[in-house]
């Protein structure tokens, strides 16, 4: 019995010992997964290395990014690297699963930065050149490939005030560089010079690199005096047969906000208004929260040596009013074939972009801030009916009710638009390679414009109209360029680039306007329209072109990565200029060097002075400006009888003086900045400073008829102006921006960069030519009723541009009049400016695990804004008791009649928490799912300002000025037609397949 039991007693020992060693086997031998990610991109890396750390036992992630790894006893940490992350080493710990989000090793970069005509390591560069990569772009419903850069550049100002999604984007790098149409910067996307930002739809954009002082955008010489934008889509796949699909779809929410308070409709009737008996919320009326969708998807891969990617983008934007929207469908195709072992490159890029725009009258907004709130919507009566479509309008000047507004007038545009490039390289020798690209831009607008019979502001005195117009617009351009690449001596690399271009613009139009309609019929029906002359009726057609030859060339030194040294010089002739100066010459020079490579910097990294100077010019807006041509005059009756008509005809009339000695526009500009580097790089940014001198800007100037034509001798002037090259200017700026790289907050990395430009505002030196000019130019009348006089803005020799005239209020009598300083426009003295002293971005990102966050603050300072809500809707006059009052913290009690002076000029500096996102990627387990992310956005979301308008964002042009040469001349006014300001939100997925 006793052996029984020690034979029990051991059989038991034995299975424990078993059992536990089949735990231990089982606990050394667990498995342990996981996908390693980019953080920033939400993209998975594949063929990143996965250790044990002190062991060489290990794995790499697979094409989804996926690894898989047996532990054994003594496994406790991970140890994850790829090229161009840092390495990190992550705790085993439990964990069976694990997602590990590598940061990218900014040192260990050799970042390529795009230039003209090239790329360049951005240890080379020498100019003021700044590269904004995706993970730096604004976030949310971003519709305009400008939005991606709103605050993101020092120097670089994006402005739109207001939120109507057809509206475009103000862009000016380092202020005012022309008067004429070309103040905003060049645009290169993919090589194509001059396309239109509607060619491209900001989710296909993978980096967006500005050029911003003289010495970088010389190479494109007359197209580069207001910066260069270079755009670029094409993107870099893998060659494995290896198959990418992305899809991002969103959904916004924009809601009106700021909107200024106005009297109830019982303080309104208190103060003694017109008591109609009702009470109507105008605003809440004409606006409403809207809802847009959009959906971006692409296919990319690459094989061999053949690259491809494909994407639809659909857009649909609504406004904040019904009858406000832009629907946008963008195709893109990239195409990249290698072939004769790559030493020929073949590219193709194709992009189609049709845009349906529907729009109001913007007088809408003004007329739900001020309409009397008293009164209905409609009026069911039989004369209403009649006369206004049932309706409520009161027969008051200039007041119309707003809901009729929206309703009873329609704008609508479509544009069609193709880009299209093909380029081709060949290396003739290792080092000596020859393109050539030729690119057409093409665009095709339709636009309707309707005003019912019943509109109680233009259609009723009309009887209906309606107008059709078309613009056609066609640019092409062939560009051939030959580079060569020699080491001269040990250290010693020389990059010549030298190149041929020609382009040419055809423009053509139609437009056609009636009136006298039986029935509402628009502008599909113009031949229903009985009346096709006198007012509100026009029939006008048009056709221009010209043609631009350049010859360019540009030499870049790199000594032992140690001094960098780059000189360019281009020569352009167009066709619109006088005949004696159709050429022009653009010279740029520029170098710096990296001391760090030259001496101990101690805690700096890269530490790079550079100099540069550049000379760019401008293209006219118009290639006629130098001809003095024709144009069409008055319909002349020669016998005066209108029973007859065969003798009557369009007269001919001369548009100016013919001009042999206009010439181009030039600016030319000084830069000296820094790039630095601090901590092995943990710290980097820059820093410029720039002086602009812009001489011989063309000008429309009054002459004598009848007086000798001094630009071409021995000829009269025949009518009363010519154009000349007329302004000099002189502006100057400080920029600096600074970026922090991994900040570690425990578990958190944090990623900010901050920047901000500080403006010399722009003087204007000079407004003459010979014995032809102005002492000053004075723009923008407030408006109507009762201010259509007195401009506002006077822009003098020897003062900066922009600046406001008008008299002082030094107070106001006990009856609650105004007490001026003067009523003389010629002794009215400067009381504010539109431009701004400097603006700011400031940006944050912060990760941790799966999440992300991202904020971004933007502000401008020391900019002044007309308030023209104040300037004619806060008195108490007797007239002003006809509409409703804007009520403000800055509202006195006024009786005057509203009369324009100082207290309408406001500080307008603010502060905006422009746009705020926050995302997670998912661990996705799928082999066909590479990545997940869920993101909510939120853009708007708070202005701190003492403004009391609309927005106080800058104004670089008059919203009510046409005039494309003298809208830059009157800043700085929010005019009543403002739409309304938005906030969005936003939310979406976004999916990559493999």
């Amino acid at each position: 019995m006793r052996n029984y039991l020690l034979k029990l007693k051991t059989f038991l020992l034995a299975l424990a010992l078993i059992f536990c060693a089949n735990l231990v086997a089982n606990a050394q031998s667990r498995t342990v997964t996981g996908t390693v990610m980019d953080p920033i991109l939400g993209e998975s890396i594949p063929g990143a290395t996965v250790l044990i750390k002190g062991t060489t036992r290990g794995t790499a992630t697979d094409l989804d990014g996926k690894f898989s790894l047996d532990l054994q006893a003594g496994d406790e940490v991970l140890v994850i690297s790829f090229i161009g992350y840092l390495p990190q080493e992550v705790e085993i710990g439990n964990q069976t699963n694990i997602t590990i989000n590598l940061e990218e090793d900014i040192q260990s970069l050799e970042e390529a930065v795009v230039i003209g005509y090239g790329t360049q390591d951005k240890k080379e560069i020498t100019s003021a050149v700044v590269a904004v990569k995706p993970e730096d772009f604004n976030k949310g419903n971003v519709s305009n490939p400008a939005q991606l850069l709103q605050g993101k550049v020092a120097g670089l100002s994006i402005t739109r005030p207001g939120g109507n999604p057809n509206a475009g984007f103000n862009v000016r790098l380092r202020g005012l560089s022309t008067f004429g149409a070309n103040s905003s910067p060049l645009i290169v996307l993919d090589g194509v010079i001059g396309a239109s930002l509607d060619n491209v739809d900001p989710n296909d954009i993978q980096s967006i690199d500005v050029l911003k002082d003289g010495s970088a955008a010389a190479i494109y010489g007359a197209r580069g005096s207001s910066g260069v934008i270079l755009i670029t889509t094409t993107k870099k796949n893998p060659k494995d047969g290896r198959v990418n699909v992305s899809v991002n779809s969103f959904g916004t929410m924009d809601q009106a906000t700021n909107l200024i308070p106005i009297l109830s409709p019982e303080e309104f009737v208190e103060r003694g208004g017109t008591d109609y008996g009702s009470a109507t919320d105008w605003r809440d009326e004409l606006i409403d929260d809207s809802f847009s969708y959009t959906t971006n998807a692409s296919v990319s891969g690459g094989f061999n040596n053949t690259n491809y990617m494909a994407s639809v983008n659909y857009r649909n934007n609504q406004g904040i009013v019904n009858g406000v929207s832009n629907e946008r469908l963008n195709t893109r195709i990239n195409l990249s074939q290698g072939a004769l072992d790559n030493r020929l490159r073949l590219n193709v890029n194709l992009s189609f972009t049709n845009v349906d725009r529907e729009s109001i009258n913007n007088d809408a907004f003004r007329f739900a801030t001020l309409y009397n709130p008293t009164a209905p919507i409609y009026d069911d009566s039989q004369a209403a009916l009649e006369r206004f479509g049932g309706y409520f309008q009161a027969d008051v000047l200039d007041f119309f009710n707003p809901v009729a507004l929206a309703n009873q007038q329609k704008f609508v545009g479509e544009t069609k638009s193709a880009l299209t490039s093909y380029r081709a390289e060949f290396d003739l020798l290792p080092n000596l390679t020859i393109s050539a690209q030729y690119s057409q831009d093409r665009s095709n607008t339709l636009s309707g414009d309707f005003w019912s019979k019943q509109d109680y502001q233009v259609g009723l005195n009309a009887d209906g109209s309606a107008q059709r117009r078309t613009n056609d617009r066609v640019q092409k351009i062939f560009e051939s360029t030959l580079r060569y690449e020699l080491d001269l001596t040990d250290g010693l690399n020389m990059t010549l680039l030298g190149g041929v271009a020609t382009q040419s613009t055809e423009n053509q139009g139609f437009n056609a306007r009636v009136k006298q309609y039986l029935f509402d019929l628009g502008w599909d029906n113009l031949g229903a329209g009985a009346i096709r002359v006198g007012a509100n009726t026009e029939v006008a057609s048009y056709a221009n072109q010209d043609q631009l030859n350049s010859l360019f060339g540009r030499a870049n030194f790199n000594l032992n990565n140690q001094f960098f040294f780059s000189a360019s010089v281009r020569a352009e002739t167009y066709s619109g200029f006088g005949e004696n100066n159709q050429t022009g010459v653009f010279p740029a020079v520029s170098l710096g060097s990296d001391f760090t490579q030259l001496f101990d910097m101690g805690l700096f990294s890269q530490f790079k002075p550079r100099a540069s100077f550049g000379v760019t010019g401008n293209l006219p807006p118009s290639p006629t400006l130098a001809l003095g041509v024709y144009g069409n005059g008055n319909r002349v009756d020669l016998d005066g009888d209108p029973l007859t008509q065969n003798d009557v005809y369009v007269g001919i009339v001369q548009n100016s003086n013919p001009n042999k000695e206009l010439k181009w526009e030039t600016k030319a500009e000084i830069n000296v900045g820094l790039d630095f580097g601090v901590w092995n790089n943990k710290l980097t940014g820059s820093m410029d400073y720039y002086i602009r001198n812009i001489s011989d800007l063309l000008f429309n100037v009054p002459v004598a008829p009848g007086t000798p034509n001094v630009f071409d001798p021995g000829r009269f002037n025949t009518v009363s102006s010519t154009w000349v090259n007329l302004a000099d200017l002189r502006a100057a700026g400080f920029e600096f921006a600074v970026s922090a790289h991994d900040i570690s907050l425990g578990g958190i990395k944090w990623h900010p960069s901050v920047n901000f430009t500080l403006y010399d505002k722009t003087t204007i030196e000079s407004l003459s030519a010979g014995d032809l000019g102005f002492d000053e130019l004075r723009f923008a009348t407030p408006g109507s009723p009762g201010q259509n006089n007195n401009p506002i803005i006077y822009n003098r020799v020897g003062q900066t541009l922009g600046d406001f005239y008008g008299p002082v209020l030094e107070g106001f009598t006990d009856g609650g009049e105004y007490i001026l300083s003067t009523t003389d426009p010629d002794k009215f003295e400067k009381i504010g400016n539109g431009l701004p002293k400097g603006e700011f971005g400031f940006a944050n990102n912060f990760v941790y695990g799966g999440w992300n966050l991202s904020f971004f603050f933007r502000g401008a300072w020391g900019h002044d804004l007309f308030n023209s809500y104040r300037g004619f809707y806060e008195n108490q006059d007797a007239i002003s008791n006809t509409w409703n009052s804007v009520v403000t913290d800055k509202t006195p009690f006024v009786t005057s009649s509203p009369t324009f002076n100082s207290s309408y000029i406001e500080d307008a500096s603010f502060i905006r928490l422009d746009n705020m996102e926050l995302g997670y990627n998912f661990t996705t387990r799928s082999p066909n799912l590479n990545s997940l992310r869920v993101y909510f956005a939120a853009q708007n979301l708070f202005t701190i300002t003492n403004y009391t308008g609309i927005d106080p964002e800058v104004r670089i042009t008059d919203a009510e000025n046409g005039n494309g040469f003298t809208s830059s001349l009157s800043p700085g006014i929010e005019r009543r037609s403002t739409y309304f300001q938005t906030r969005s939100f936003t939310l979406g997925v976004a999916l990559n397949f493999k």
